[in-house]
């Protein structure tokens, strides 16, 4: 996954600069440090993104299960307690 990532920031980066350089009618490769930033700055987003996403997953199932266990104590802990008096 994070190759994945990396790869296409990358991409994501090096079009954003070229695509930079069309609009403005300039030579598609004018300053080649440009496009290695953009590929750079690509990259960490890309990779930030995927992070982020597999702690946002992490958390929700966290979060998913103490309301589970909210609900099974509110709705079956007392239904339970009551049958036994």
């Amino acid at each position: 996954m994070p190759a994945t990532a990396t790869v296409i920031g990358a991409f994501l980066g090096l079009g954003t600069q070229m695509y930079s350089n069309a609009l403005r009618r300039l030579p598609y490769m004018r300053h080649p440090w440009e496009h290695v930033l953009g590929m750079g700055l690509g990259a960490l987003f890309a990779n930030q993104l995927a992070n982020w996403d597999a702690r946002l997953k992490e958390d929700l199932d966290k979060m998913i299960e103490k309301a589970k266990a909210a609900n099974e104590l509110r709705y079956f802990g007392t239904t339970f307690f009551l049958y036994l008096v």
